[in-house]
């Protein structure tokens, strides 16, 4: 079939589209390929072709048929795509085209019929040989777009009720164009697709909707957990909005007094800060951060953050700074800095916390990684907790080893506390005085100490070593869900389908300078005037090598959703759920103002 002929097909039926019920009108397939968009390489099977005479279904694909993205898409759940010829024609009409073909939307079965505020979660139809059942609304992605050359498509579909919808293959067998769609089963609930796109992507939700949907035995187990998550939140209805206290005590930069300096070990200063207008401080969360702008230390001034180590309700706030070789905010911090400085500070923020439960705690540091941990000691002492507490700590010798003795007094004042310490350059001697083992921390020697599986983890140090540790926890039975990490560099990348990425160091965007506000990305320490050569936040952060999170780019799954440590947004689209005060999509994002973003 050529390409006309789809395009004609697609645009006007015929004998197909005009049959008393539902209808197959083409069966489509296409294997991954590279893709060259936007300067990047993209591995991606949403180009799909018709097939001539009977197509086989299977239990993952049908034949021909394959997924760039298997994270995102085809699996069990996601055998097969279905988007209706009545919204091909709708999407004609928008944009105002004339060559839309089967399968162009990146579908599997181009059908007539079955709207998606018709068909229902757990549906089931039998098609030629085969039967299917209707697990879950189209995953909200940008290669949609990118296949029609339309990049706002994918909230478009979501806005617009029409995303089309997966289905599990519940009996493999042949299908072809022409074969009638019959019902056999009815999903419960009557949850239909486009309700279920909309709990999940768009503000408004009804509670008793979204208890509904989780317990739709059909729902692909990806969308059940997505939806019982949404459940968790205050008003149980997935808003966005924090509970209150969970939003920042203050919105950007305030700025705060260094009241004291104490050298803490070798290379590591604690730094006391007050309020500059002598008012009492926010309580802080233990093991949240602060992040400061330290203009003494060059311009533009650059922002870094600082886990809080002090006991939260302290008057004062106290970070502890380790001195870098050639780190510009740690060395005029822990070298340059005096008391009665001024340093601007955002307010306390950051989700690894320490919880309120019950069950055992297991606190595992290296290094400097210390402080956040230290300041849940703190939290778990001043509650007379009667916890069961494990502290593992690893650092290279005792001059190199801070707060050693404030950690140890506190491990003393809580009655089931345990503490085990580790120095890979110590003396014996430093070692027996401090009841230390020899040695890194490493999987087997954490693996060797049984701590109970029952615990709830919280994990700071370098990135190789946090992994280390979350390895010998599963492996020991920990719940990955109750393994809590914290990690001050950039986060790691999420950036659907891209192939042949070479990381490289966070750096100036290339050629001239910007013309606009100053954007900030404090985790990578770039700082930049925003340049007219981009549309958003997120293709500034591209631009300048900074590791980016994202799916849509088009402000609907919030994967990119970013906390705001100060400055304005103006968004183009308008997201189609807004996220929480104090935090930015940044795939629709350009500043208004000045930013500071925590990435």
């Amino acid at each position: 079939m050529t390409a006309t002929h789809v395009r004609s097909r697609a645009a006007d039926p015929g004998p197909l589209g005009d049959s008393s019920g539902p209808r197959l009108l083409s069966v489509n397939v296409g294997l991954p390929r590279d893709v060259p968009w936007q300067g990047k390489t993209v591995y991606t099977g949403v180009w799909k072709q018709p097939v001539r005479g009977p197509a086989m279904v299977r239990k993952l694909n049908i034949d021909g048929d394959g997924q760039g993205d298997t994270a995102g898409h085809g699996g069990e759940q996601r055998a097969v795509l279905v988007y209706q010829i009545q919204s091909h024609r709708y999407w004609a009409r928008h944009f105002g085209r004339d060559d839309f073909g089967y399968g162009e939307f990146g579908e599997n079965l181009t059908v007539d019929g079955l709207p998606d505020d018709e068909v229902c979660i757990g549906d089931r139809y039998r098609i030629g040989a085969a039967e299917f059942e209707v697990t879950q609304p189209r995953v909200t992605c940008y290669r949609v777009g990118m296949r029609l050359g339309e990049p706002e498509l994918p909230a478009l579909l979501v806005s617009h009720h029409r995303p089309g919808f997966y289905m599990r293959v519940v009996t493999e067998g042949r299908i072809q164009a022409g074969d009638a769609i019959v019902k056999t089963t009815t999903g419960p609930h009557a949850l239909t697709v486009a309700e279920a796109d909309a709990l999940l992507y768009l503000p408004g939700r009804d509670p008793a909707r979204l208890r509904v949907a989780a317990d739709i035995p059909a729902l692909s187990p990806g969308w059940q957990q997505s939806f019982r998550e949404l459940l968790t939140t205050p008003d149980g209805a997935g808003t966005t909005t924090p509970a209150e206290g969970a939003q920042p005590a203050w919105t950007g930069f305030r700025p705060l007094r260094v009241t004291r300096l104490v050298s803490e070990s070798l290379g590591v200063t604690s730094i006391y800060l007050q309020a500059a207008d002598h008012k009492p401080l926010p309580q802080a969360a233990a093991g949240q951060y602060l992040t400061l702008r330290i203009s003494g230390a060059g311009q533009p001034a650059p922002v870094r953050s600082y886990s809080l180590s002090s006991a939260p309700g302290a008057s004062s706030y106290r970070i502890s700074v380790k001195h870098e070789n050639n780190g510009l905010a740690s060395t005029y911090l822990t070298g340059s800095l005096r008391r009665g400085a001024i340093l601007d500070a955002a307010a306390p923020r950051g989700e690894f916390v320490l919880d309120a439960g019950p069950g055992p705690v297991l606190l595992i540091s290296a290094g400097i990684g210390l402080t956040p941990v230290l300041s849940m000691l703190h939290r778990l002492a001043a509650d007379d907790s009667d916890r069961e507490v494990w502290w593992v700590h690893g650092a290279r010798r005792p001059a190199e080893h801070p707060l050693a003795t404030e950690a140890h007094r506190l491990i003393g004042s809580l009655p089931h506390a345990r503490e085990f310490l580790f120095y890979s350059a110590a003396t014996p001697a430093e070692r027996h005085r401090a009841k230390a083992a020899a040695g890194r921390l490493t999987k087997d020697k954490l693996a060797a100490l049984a701590p109970p599986v029952s615990a709830t983890a919280y994990l700071c140090g370098p990135e190789s070593f946090m992994t280390d540790m979350q390895h010998a926890l599963t492996a020991l039975g920990i719940d990955s869900a109750r393994i809590r990490t914290e990690l001050f560099g950039a986060r790691s990348s999420i950036n659907p389908g891209l192939t042949g990425q070479t990381r490289r160091r966070p750096h100036q965007p290339p050629g001239p300078a910007g013309s606009g506000p100053q954007v900030t990305f404090a985790r990578s320490g770039i700082a930049a005037p925003f340049p007219g050569s981009v549309r958003t936040v997120l293709e500034l952060a591209e631009a300048c090598d900074i590791p980016t999170r994202w799916s849509c780019r088009t402000g609907v799954c919030h994967t990119c959703v970013t906390p705001l440590l100060s400055g304005r947004v103006t968004y183009s689209p308008d997201p189609l759920d807004p996220p929480a005060d104090g935090a930015v999509l940044i795939c629709c994002a350009r500043p208004d103002s000045e930013l500071v973003l925590d990435m």
